[in-house]
């Protein structure tokens, strides 16, 4: 079986939400003629081109069935998260996602399983938005960005909201938004390629230098893209904890690396040895298999790099391709 919990799905159709909330900076969709849309800024600049796989549930279970993928865990796209908004205009469109993400779900349960979005600039109604989530639509739990403007994920005021998710038992998934030090990197797609790696790392430093996950053992964190540029620095990290614990180990006294066996990563590496580098830091247990379904970034032919790993037993393909993302997402 195959469960690929890295995929992007957005209604057909979204609201104008400038309109709708009274000021800009949201994403609308314009469409084409020929299945294909573009993610437009509403002050008319372009994000990103899309088509139907995006939106059309019909087609993604097509490519599906051609790659052999079983389930696919849908999330809506990062740009979509809008921290930056008035909270109560963030819940509503995060309602307005998390219905629609519902709606895919009851047409087709045994295909799709889902993570819904929530407001992560008002805690509180974040919180409330993922107790419905999960208690009335069912979803396995809720994707995250790497952090919610000025505050990393471990700012005490986000504690309540993992706290809860902890509670829970939802499944978190963290992925790269908004990224750092994008002003820097304006060609060759540099925030895409250096900035979500770094942003990743910096979630997940942030969640063990401050303690997070020391004080919620039982809160599940996967993250996107093999963890980004985590498992590359880890020793580099746990040498920083080692060498200045006065600057490091301020928050928390426990080594870094005893919290690489606590969190889960996909497989979205592209590259065999960088697998394998996650094969020998997490093992097979910390890994999901996850493509970035429909996007160019992501795997062309999902499970592809997994399937080519000669040194992988059948067991252990089974872990990634789907004991990891159920014991995850608590199925």
């Amino acid at each position: 079986m195959k469960i690929d919990v890295h995929t992007h799905i957005l209604p057909k159709d979204l609201p104008r939400f400038k309109e709708k909330y009274g000021y800009g900076g949201f994403i609308q969709l314009e469409h084409q003629a020929d299945c294909r849309a573009t993610m437009l800024r509403d002050d008319g600049t372009s994000f990103r081109e899309i088509d139907s796989k995006c939106w059309d549930p019909k087609e993604r279970l097509g490519d599906c069935d051609r790659s052999g993928v079983d389930v696919q865990v849908l999330s809506t796209v990062p740009v979509m998260f809008s921290y930056w908004a008035k909270p109560d205009d963030a819940l509503d469109l995060s309602r307005f996602l998390n219905d629609h993400l519902a709606s895919v779900l009851e047409a087709h349960p045994r295909r799709f399983a889902a993570l819904g979005t929530v407001p992560l600039q008002s805690p509180k109604l974040a919180v409330k938005e993922l107790e419905r989530c999960v208690k009335t639509s069912r979803f396995a739990g809720v994707q995250i960005g790497t952090h919610v403007n000025d505050w990393n994920l471990d700012a005490p005021e986000l504690f309540p909201f993992f706290e809860a998710a902890s509670e829970l038992g939802a499944a978190i998934f963290v992925h790269p938004w908004d990224m750092m030090g994008e002003a820097r990197m304006p060609k060759y797609c540099l925030p895409w390629l250096v900035g979500m790696p770094a942003e990743t790392s910096l979630a997940i430093c942030s969640l063990i230098f401050g303690g997070v996950l020391d004080r919620l053992p039982k809160l599940r964190l996967c993250f996107a893209h093999g963890g980004g540029a985590f498992p590359g620095t880890i020793g580099r990290i746990e040498q920083g904890f080692l060498g200045r614990p006065d600057l490091c180990a301020v928050d928390n006294k426990v080594n870094p690396r005893d919290y690489v066996k606590r969190i889960y990563v996909d497989s979205l590496v592209h590259d065999r040895a960088v697998f394998k580098l996650l094969l020998d830091i997490l093992g097979p247990e910390g890994i999901a298999f996850g493509s970035d379904y429909p996007f160019p970034l992501g795997e062309k032919e999902p499970g592809k790099l997994i399937e080519s790993m000669t040194d992988l037993d059948a067991k252990a393909k089974e872990r990634v391709f789907s004991g990891t993302a159920r014991e995850w997402l608590g199925l």
